[in-house]
C-alpha cells in the first residue's frame, strides 16, 4: 500500500496512546534513556563473558558484531512484517501495529516516541538472553551485547534523523531514506540505520521521482 502524505515540518505531539495516565506515560520516554541503558547493559554482558567464559578476546569480537548484524535483520524484519500490517490482516492487529508504530508515522516528529519503552525493551532483551543462552550457550552474552548496541546504535540514528537536519556528507543517504519511507511510498525501505537488507531483500525505492521528493525535503 502507498501512502502520501503531507510533510509536517512542526508536527503536533502525538495523542495519548492509552486512557490510563500511568500507562501513557510508561508509553513515553526521553530518547537518551534507552540508549544509556543497553550500551551499559552491554558493556555488563561483555563483562561477564571475559570474567566467566573462556572465550578468547577476538572471538569475543567476533561475536559482538554478529549481534550487531543480527540486529539490523531483526530491525528489518520487525518493521517490514510486524508494523506494517499485511493486506487482509485484521482489525485488532492494525490496532495493535498502529499504536506500536503507525502512530509514529502520523507524527513523526514526537520525541517521547521515537524510541521503546524501556520497560519493554528491557523485558524483550531478558528474554532474548534466555533465548540466545539455550541457542549459543555461553556466546549468547557477546551476541546479546552487539545486539542490544546494534539497538543503540538504531535510536541514536532514527532520532537524529528525525530532529535534526541532513549533513552533507554520506550519511545524507539515511536521510533521505527514511523520508521515502515516511512520506511517499511505506513499503520500501525498511532499514533506518543502514539500508542493507533492503538491498538483500528487493525493497529499495525504484521511482526516481520518491528520490527527488525526498532530496527536497530536506533541503
Amino acid at each position: 500500500m502507498t501512502r502520501t502524505r503531507k510533510y509536517k515540518s512542526n508536527a503536533d505531539e502525538s495523542p495519548p496512546m492509552f486512557e490510563n495516565k500511568l500507562l501513557n506515560r510508561l508509553s513515553q520516554t526521553h530518547i537518551a534513556t534507552p540508549i544509556v541503558i543497553f550500551f551499559v547493559y552491554a558493556i555488563g554482558l561483555l563483562w561477564y563473558t571475559e570474567t566467566h567464559t573462556d572465550i578468547p578476546t577476538l572471538i569475543v569480537i567476533l561475536v559482538f558484531l554478529a549481534g550487531t548484524l543480527g540486529f539490523t535483520f531483526m530491525e528489518y524484519a520487525v518493521h517490514r512484517w510486524v508494523y506494517h500490517p499485511p493486506h487482509g490482516a485484521s482489525e485488532t492487529y492494525k490496532r495493535a501495529t498502529y499504536k506500536m508504530h503507525g502512530m509514529h508515522h502520523d507524527y513523526p516528529k514526537d520525541k517521547k516516541r521515537l524510541a521503546m519503552p524501556p520497560v519493554v525493551a528491557i523485558a524483550l532483551a531478558t528474554g532474548l538472553l534466555f533465548f540466545f543462552e539455550f541457542l549459543l550457550g555461553q556466546y549468547a552474552f557477546a551476541y546479546l551485547a552487539g545486539f542490544v548496541v546494534g539497538y543503540a546504535l538504531y535510536l541514536v540514528v532514527h532520532y537524529t534523523v528525525h530532529m535534526y537536519a541532513p549533513p552533507r556528507n554520506f550519511l545524507r543517504a539515511l536521510w533521505v531514506n527514511h523520508s521515502i519511507h515516511h512520506y511517499s511510498e511505506d513499503e520500501v525501505l525498511f532499514g533506518v540505520s543502514q539500508p542493507l537488507w533492503d538491498y538483500v531483500f528487493g525493497t529499495m525505492p525504484k521511482s526516481v521521482k520518491d528520490k527527488q521528493m525526498a532530496r527536497e525535503i530536506h533541503r
